[in-house]
């Protein structure tokens, strides 16, 4: 039996007595064994399974980085109950080549029949696909892809639903080396032009439903249409009719561009965050130790594709433990049915945003026969009363955790720790976290900073096409997060907010300047502040404190103009919830003071015990 590749296993995870051994000795034991069947007369070429649960890795892959890489992902798996060797004792993999997809999926994948990917659908239909059907459809992919134009280094727009169209692109791309943008299908066509432009998206992936919003969008674009045919977009369908194995053009480099997302700052325009072929697939070996997840885990993450969390929980982190994504898809959530669905398909890890947390525990939790092992909660702070109604119904502890579009998880509850009531955890492995104040020391209150020396290959390459705001979050040494949090004795660490004006919203990171921006071109507006203001379900939402222009008054009138007005400028995840007309307090200096608006939205109010001038959504229902 001839092996020109290196072989990985999951039978340390199904036998305790193989658990303990090295990485190197399990491969030398499964070689031995080759060399036993060879001796015997058997023959498998190469690309083929040892049936035995272990898979032949890619043979043009860097042998000692592909090593490296198995390694690191075999030592949190050993030590998945043990936070303080995985803290003390992980290192990242030094990577010089290495293509994630390529020398890692589909050596994992060739032959693999376990389940990669399952889609349960609103209307009870389901896909399920295969490790090895995954691997040949994203090389056929890859190779329609390339037929039509996309290149290395390319940028390519992903905007697809929970489909499988868009796990086969991102597989592709990366095997291919073009660059993945991934947009949410909430994105205005103002959205979409800003990733045309200076995110340089030279084609675009997209369902048929929402290539109307590319319809005035100019421009040298390869157009795909993922579903139905649309006059003058290429048919995906067609990628179905390629050869089923893809031969790269080179390698690929550890550091070499992968992903670039658009990201809520304290500007008008997202910043570009770029991530590597190590930052995200490797680095989340960190999210995958947070979760819990082992191979034989069915994971469900309710996610939209297009947000940085997506690509955490939905794709990187379960694939690292060669586990199960699964996905329930509908038109609007329900609680009721989605845990029905958990029950049924016996989903045995969950991530969920904390809104969606709040939705859950309004049902009777104990009377669905949950299959659950472990649960996290990642996006914003999750109260302390949902964490304790999902442990007295079903036993388990929500794990808070904390982390950027910029990183992976950085802080986090982990399996078999205490967990203590309104934290985010402790240090990930592989991440040095410091607290620094406003002169840059140390500190038990202060700005999240990742320390840089050595430097985490879980963080992100810079901003694309601004050197010096990358500069800036890097300066000292640390990576700065711009979050705030305090560290307790035991270096527990308990977020507090964001340390500009940034917040979020039903997981959503919103920017107060760009929601300002789409205001202040309504006619009735002079001047508008946005500020998070408490909310039961979405955690907080938009408020607009707004100035009308001279001669205007406040009315219902007006504010139902206004609403009408944002509603067709920005994505849903973005609307103004609630508008207060008034004068805005501001400093000596002319500047508006935010943090005085911020004070007065402090408290959650009912609807009743607003105040004179201030107008909610929910009022305008019959306009909408």
């Amino acid at each position: 039996m001839r092996f020109d590749g290196i072989l990985h296993t999951d039978i340390s995870y199904r036998k305790n007595w193989f658990q303990a051994v090295t990485i190197e000795s399990k491969i030398s034991m499964l070689l031995n064994f080759s060399d036993l069947a060879n001796e015997s007369g058997a023959r498998t070429q190469r690309g083929d399974v040892l049936r035995i649960g272990a898979c032949l890795m890619n043979a043009k892959s860097s042998t000692s980085d592909l090593k490296a890489f198995l390694a690191a992902r075999d030592f949190l798996l050993q030590h998945r109950d043990n936070y303080a060797t995985a803290y003390g004792q992980f290192r990242w993999p030094q990577l010089t080549e290495f293509n994630w997809a390529l020398d890692y999926f589909d050596g994992y994948a060739r032959g693999n029949q376990k389940p990669a990917l399952w889609i349960v659908d609103e209307d009870g239909s389901e896909l399920k696909l295969s490790y090895d059907e995954m691997s040949r459809r994203s090389n056929q992919v890859a190779n329609f892809l390339r037929k039509h134009g996309v290149h290395r280094g390319d940028r390519l727009i992903v905007m697809l639903p929970n489909v499988v169209t868009m796990w086969e692109v991102v597989l592709a791309c990366m095997k291919l080396g073009a660059v993945v943008i991934p947009a949410a299908t909430l994105l205005t066509p103002d959205d979409l032009r800003d990733r045309l432009t200076r995110g340089q998206g030279r084609h675009v992936v997209t369902n048929a439903a929402f290539t109307g919003r590319f319809a005035e969008l100019t421009g040298d674009y390869t157009r795909i249409v993922a579903d139905e045919p649309v006059n003058g977009w290429i048919s995906y369908s067609d990628a179905y009719r390629e050869a089923e194995a893809f031969e790269p053009e080179t390698t690929t480099k550890a550091t070499d561009p992968m992903l670039l997302y658009f990201t809520s700052g304290t500007t008008a325009q997202p910043k570009l965050v770029l991530h590597t072929h190590q930052s995200y697939p490797v680095g989340h070996l960190a999210t995958m130790y947070w979760i819990g997840l082992r191979p034989d885990d069915v994971h469900l993450n309710i996610s939209s594709p297009g947000w940085a969390k997506h690509a955490w929980s939905s794709f990187f982190a379960p694939w690292n433990a060669g586990a199960t994504i699964f996905v329930h898809n509908y038109a609007r959530f329900e609680a009721k049915k989605t845990l029905d669905v958990i029950s049924r398909c016996e989903v045995s890890t969950l991530c969920a945003p904390p809104t969606v947390w709040r939705l859950l525990v309004l049902e009777d939790l104990r009377a669905y026969p949950v299959k659950l092992k472990e649960l996290v909660g990642a996006g914003e702070p999750l109260n302390p009363e949902v964490i304790e109604k999902v442990r007295q119904a079903w036993g388990l502890t929500i794990r808070d955790g904390f982390g950027q579009t910029e990183t992976v998880l950085v802080i986090g509850n982990f399996p078999g720790q205490t967990v203590k009531p309104g934290s985010a955890g402790v240090a990930s492995p592989g991440h040095h976290i410091v607290l620094l104040d406003a002169e840059g020391r140390e500190s038990a209150d202060g700005e999240i900073c990742l320390g840089l020396n050595p430097r985490p290959i879980s963080l992100m390459a810079g901003y694309v096409d601004d050197p010096v705001r990358t500069a800036s979050v890097m300066e000292g040494g640390f990576y700065h997060t711009g979050d705030i949090a305090n560290r307790d004795a035991d270096g527990y660490y308990t977020y507090v907010g964001r340390s500009d004006d940034v917040f979020k919203s039903s997981d959503y990171r919103l920017s107060p300047f760009e929601l300002e921006s789409a205001l202040i071109e309504h006619p009735a507006i002079a001047e508008a502040a946005v500020v998070p203001a408490p909310d039961a379900i979405r955690w907080n939402v938009p408020k607009a404190y707004i100035t009308l222009k001279p001669g205007l008054y406040p009315s219902k009138e007006v504010a139902q103009q206004i609403f009408v007005f944002i509603r067709k400028r920005l994505g849903p995840y973005k609307r103004i919830r609630r508008i207060e007309f008034g004068e805005l307090p501001k400093t000596i200096s002319g500047k508006i003071r935010r943090t005085q608006l911020r004070s007065v939205e402090k408290t959650e109010r009912p609807a009743e015990s607003r105040r004179e001038f201030e107008y909610w959504e929910e009022d305008f229902e019959d306009s909408k």
